[in-house]
């Protein structure tokens, strides 16, 4: 299975680098893609990094999952109009869409959360239109991933690897950084 995070300027670093980090572990083949025209994204709290790809040199069509990070430069990614595209084909087409913290308001507005149980970062519950805004740690409903906050980084990416690789994988990510909360649920 291969996944792309996509980076834009101001991405929270935990949401992001949190999910890079066990989906590799978990030996998902994962690329980091900056949105920008560079390799090098900053953070919100002034982490820089230099992403494997910048978004002309993906084919976003062979990822299976694409995970938007939130923070506060989340609009970025809804910027990119060649990542939107496939955000809106992606589950029409079976594959999956991850999106944690502020990044669910991104689904709302692209159409994608009508009738689906998600989660987000408090006081984006209007944007999810359409959702049912549950607020726990993470929700997946159908091709759709959620994850609340920062906070809940570790839930969201071990949710993405149960998805992707099965609740056994997941529950031995858990188990190998020593996380006692993964239910597996």
């Amino acid at each position: 299975m291969r996944v792309g995070v996509f980076f834009g300027e101001r991405f929270e670093e935990i949401e992001a680098l949190t999910v890079v980090d066990l989906l590799r572990r978990a030996d998902l083949d994962t690329e980091t893609v900056s949105v920008s025209p560079t390799h090098h994204v900053r953070g919100s709290h002034g982490v820089e990094i230099k992403t494997d790809l910048i978004i002309s040199e993906v084919s976003i069509s062979s990822y299976d999952c694409l995970v938007l990070p939130g923070g506060p430069g989340h609009p970025n990614l809804e910027k990119c109009d060649s990542l939107m595209k496939y955000v809106k084909r992606f589950p029409k087409e079976g594959k999956y869409v991850a999106a944690i913290c502020a990044s669910p308001s991104i689904l709302g507005r692209a159409g994608l959360l009508e009738g689906k149980k998600v989660t987000c970062f408090p006081g984006f519950e209007g944007e999810c239109k359409g959702a049912e805004c549950t607020g726990k740690a993470v929700e997946r409903d159908g091709q759709i991933i959620t994850g609340r906050s920062a906070g809940t980084a570790v839930d969201f990416a071990l949710k993405i690897v149960e998805v992707l690789s099965g609740k056994e994988a997941a529950k031995k990510l858990a188990t190998s950084i020593h996380y006692d909360h993964y239910e597996g649920v």
